[in-house]
């Protein structure tokens, strides 16, 4: 599977951004899609998850903060993020997990949160 990430760029203190990952095949197929996150001298990290039975799975830190959604029909993933804080600052990368533990991945998007 291709996953092509789409919608980073700079974002203020207290903003929103919205990302979008599209999928090269249906993401029915896939155990769950999400958004992790790697900031600089970190391990990259889950953001939110969504399961194909619509189960979601989000980082206590974000909770509040991010939501994931899935257009099934169009193979298509969103990350809304409000409330931005610089600590949000990372490349954010689309995963797809696979029924057999397997992982695919985005080329990833940065988002900076900076006044």
């Amino acid at each position: 599977v291709q996953l092509v990430e789409s919608g980073g760029g700079l974002a203020q203190p207290g903003g929103s951004l919205k990302l979008t990952c599209e999928a090269s095949e249906s993401i029915y197929r896939f155990r769950a899609m999400g958004w992790y996150r790697q900031a600089p001298g970190k391990q990259r990290e889950l953001v939110i998850e969504i399961s194909n039975s619509g189960s979601v799975k989000v980082a206590e830190s974000v909770k509040d903060r991010v939501t994931i959604s899935a257009d099934y029909a169009k193979n298509v993933v969103f990350l809304q993020m409000d409330s931005l804080e610089p600590d949000d600052t990372a490349v954010y990368y689309c995963n797809a997990n696979h029924k057999d533990g397997a992982d695919s991945w985005g080329q990833g998007t940065q988002v900076t949160v900076s006044s």
